[in-house]
């Protein structure tokens, strides 16, 4: 997938999620997610400026989701012990800001993922592991359609879910 293409994945994965943090009473944690899910889409593609990292490997697997969590649950533990931000979530005292910052960056790595198994390229998910990737080959990562269809499915979904947040619906 291209740009358009992975930011219309993102907002398709973050769509639950923003619905849910926003009935829970927390649009801003919302914002802050969806920003950071749109901002990051194209994360993993670092790989194309680093000259010994072949392209969809180590920055296209669930490796990588879990260091970009960590780095999300570094930021997210500084933020509530030294800048004392909290959100309450209603899940009980075990679900904080570090959880939450893992989850998002995470989340963020496995939406391009998920985005990249479209094409027929597919994606190792469990590089080191494995060489074995995972495709649904539904269209090339360069097809103009597939990739304005999910930004448009994207920006869609997203009007959608955020005008039943606001009771516009």
């Amino acid at each position: 997938m291209y740009r358009k293409g992975h930011l219309g994945v993102s907002m398709l994965v973050f769509a639950p999620i923003g619905y849910a943090l926003v009935g829970v009473g927390s649009p801003i944690l919302a914002a802050i997610t969806g920003g950071v899910m749109i901002w990051f889409a194209m994360l993993p593609d670092v790989d194309h400026r680093l000259p010994l990292i072949e392209h969809r490997g180590p920055t296209h697997s669930l490796l990588f989701a879990a260091l970009i969590g960590g780095i999300g649950w570094a930021i997210g533990l500084i933020a509530e012990r030294v800048v004392a931000l909290s959100f309450d979530l209603g899940l009980g005292d075990g679900f904080g800001l570090p959880e939450i910052g893992f989850a998002i960056g995470a989340l963020t790595v496995i939406a391009h993922l998920i985005g990249d198994t479209l094409t027929p390229a597919g994606v190792n998910y469990l590089w080191p592991l494995s060489k074995r990737t995972f495709s649904v080959s539904l269209a090339r990562a360069d097809n103009r359609l597939a990739n304005s269809g999910l930004f448009g499915l994207g920006i869609l979904v997203t009007t959608g879910w955020v005008g039943m947040a606001l009771g516009a619906f």
